[in-house]
């Protein structure tokens, strides 16, 4: 009977099979992949640990614009017509003097800053001090939440006219940026990691040194960044308190109305807080550990 002859396959079944990939059936019209073949097909690609390098572009590339910024400016000062007041403005060496003062602020400022912002990171996330990090925390925000100006004129009104209210005024602006990223990345850190360095017999000390300290490195050097680039532009200030710095061309400039010496002052400002931020790129590469830096 026609009911009960044998079926016939289809034609081009077995060339359609043949020429599957392999791990892969037809049932019915539809394809189907074994889900263990297909896994010993397409391993997993294996994640590449490589330390972060410093590219030759990253080395050449802003100091190469600073220095045509530079070189531009003193052309453009050599042809300039100055008037006496711009000659006097920046004669005897005051130019030279007022970029050294702003680097010695800066510098000195930065150094404060670190000194008293790192360590008093470490000790608000130890567990006998928790409870002061907010209290911290806030007076670090009151700090650079109030105008630096307005900052600036309360030290010298209890300090006195001088460099000691200037360094007091950009130190109080510039440390909430270290403390927050300190806590930030001690408090990241990963508890299994901490509690395994505690059971090889590792002294508080010693997980803080080779443990938090290293993994926290990345996000602290971070903030030092943000707090050396805030105190380059918050010690052109300091001339208001008689700390000196660029800021000295920059408010002769606008007093006495003489736009070379005003925009001296500022390109100066510009390219000093340029080359401090690619310096601490710089720091932020070397200083991180290879470890940590993974690359697919």
């Amino acid at each position: 009977m026609p009911g009960n002859e044998p079926r016939v396959p289809e034609r081009g079944h077995a060339a359609r099979q043949a020429a599957r990939p392999r791990g892969e059936h037809e049932v019915k019209g539809l394809a189907f992949r074994d889900d263990g073949e297909a896994g010993q097909e397409a391993p997993a690609t294996p994640v590449a640990r490589e330390p972060r390098r410093v590219t030759w572009q990253k080395l050449t590339f802003l100091p190469a614009l600073l220095a045509a910024v530079l070189i531009a400016t003193w052309i453009w000062f050599e042809q300039a017509d100055l008037d006496e007041i711009s000659k006097n403005a920046l004669s005897n060496g005051q130019v030279g003097k007022a970029l050294r003062q702003h680097v010695e602020l800066t510098a000195i400022s930065t150094f404060f800053v670190l000194i008293i912002a790192i360590p008093l990171g470490i000790l608000l996330t130890r567990r006998r001090f928790r409870k002061g990090a907010p209290v911290a925390m806030a007076l670090a925000n009151m700090g650079q939440a109030t105008p630096a100006i307005g900052l600036l004129a309360l030290l010298v009104i209890w300090m006195g006219i001088g460099e000691k209210a200037a360094l007091t005024g950009i130190i109080i602006y510039a440390v909430l940026p270290v403390l927050s990223n300190t806590i930030a990345g001690l408090k990241a850190n990963d508890p299994t990691l901490l509690e395994a360095a505690r059971g090889i017999g590792m002294s508080p000390l010693g997980v803080l040194a080779r443990v938090e300290l290293p993994l926290a490195v990345p996000l602290i050097l971070a903030g030092v960044r943000t707090a050396l680039v805030l105190n380059v532009g918050t010690a052109t200030l300091a001339t208001f308190g008689g700390g000196g710095g660029l800021g000295v061309l920059i408010t002769t400039g606008i007093t006495n109305q003489r736009m070379p010496v005003l925009m001296l002052g500022s390109i100066l400002t510009v390219v000093l807080a340029l080359l401090v931020d690619w310096l601490a790129s710089l720091a932020e590469v070397v200083l991180s550990p290879r470890g940590l830096e993974v690359r697919s």
